[in-house]
């Protein structure tokens, strides 16, 4: 009796563990059949097309970088990469569309300091946090803003701007199609003591054609977008907001050469993100493609013809910058006196 219960038990055992063994297989299968399909993405990444979201409309500078970007790194990653421009709300509408996306490799974000700087400054509630909800992947380089104005004013120098809005007072008005824009001319007006108004646009392009058409007075743009226009005669570049010359435009003195304007430095950055939470081995290997591309020649050439300083980093790199330009920025819209909306 006693070696029939000892056999028993043991058979016991062997049931309970086959048991366990079976319900352990069947759990595990559960959760990979559960699991996100970007679990398994890495493996022969990329196997559908990629999209580059840009946050602002075609015919921005960011734009016009973006597409060769996008043909660029499909040649890099033999595939085949899309634009994809969601403008409005200075970028709101294509960070959020971004953040919210699968975190598969298959979605980036081309952006600025519009929305990844100045936007948590400019703007009481955000439907995206620039750190949280997004992995960075590597920067592309900066874009220097130059200050335009329409043919018809008769200024040929930033003194002479300012002598003509202090005769014609409330008589200057400025566009902008993004952050950048709104927080140099803020800080212009501030820093010169000349009333000036702000008309703001959903995006460059247009912003670029009230000036041309005398609606506005000038504005602030990068040299991607508007470098061809004031090359073709249609407005009047002035200077450069950057404190330094720009090698992309060296005739262009910068604003702080006036007197009033001493220490006017703003520059607008441009970088590329994942969505939050995508792996970290495309991650890395979308790094090294976008990196070796910025850092390159051929890269650097053609973006330079749109007036655009190409360089690359590691997400680490572009994580750390992300998160001081915040601070600056923010101490940047304090300073210009702009409130939250």
């Amino acid at each position: 009796m006693q070696q029939t219960t000892k056999n028993a038990t043991e058979e016991e055992k062997a049931v309970a563990v086959a048991s366990r063994r079976r319900f352990i297989s069947i759990g595990a299968a559960a959760g990979l059949a559960g699991a996100a399909p970007w679990a398994f993405a890495q493996e022969g990444y990329p196997k559908q097309p990629i999209r580059i979201v840009v946050p602002f409309a075609a015919g921005s500078g960011t734009d016009a970088v973006a597409r060769i970007t996008g043909q660029m790194l499909g040649e890099a990653l033999k595939g085949s990469v899309i634009v994809d421009n969601k403008a409005g709300a200075n970028g709101v509408i294509g960070a959020e569309a971004v953040a919210k996306a699968a975190p598969d490799g298959y979605t980036l974000f081309m952006t600025t300091n519009t929305t990844h700087s100045a936007n948590p400054s400019l703007m009481k509630s955000l439907p995206y946090d620039p750190v949280k909800d997004f992995a960075p992947v590597s920067r592309m380089g900066n874009l220097p803003f130059m200050l335009v104005v329409n043919n018809d004013l008769p200024v040929k120098s930033v003194a002479e701007l300012l002598a003509w809005g202090r005769a014609h007072p409330g008589k200057l008005t400025y566009a902008s199609g993004n952050s950048t824009g709104i927080v140099c001319g803020a800080t212009l007006s501030r820093m010169s003591g000349i009333p000036m108004l702000h008309v703001p646009y959903k995006s460059t392009p247009p912003a670029i054609a009230d000036l041309i058409g005398g609606q506005v007075s000038m504005m602030v743009v990068d040299l991607a977008a508007g470098l061809a226009t004031v090359k073709a005669g249609k407005m009047r570049a002035i200077a450069v907001t950057t404190q330094e010359r720009t090698k992309l435009f060296p005739e262009l003195p910068p604003l702080a050469d006036t007197p009033e304007l001493k220490g006017f430095d703003i520059t607008s950055w441009n970088g590329v993100f994942a969505p939050a939470g995508t792996p970290r081995d495309i991650v890395l290997k979308l790094n090294k493609a976008l990196s070796d591309m910025a850092n390159g020649v051929p890269f650097r050439e053609r973006v330079a013809k749109l007036g655009f300083d190409a360089f690359g980093s590691t997400p680490e790199e572009l994580g750390a910058f992300t998160v001081s330009e915040l601070a600056k920025w923010k101490k940047l819209i304090q300073a210009a006196g702009i409130q939250p909306e």
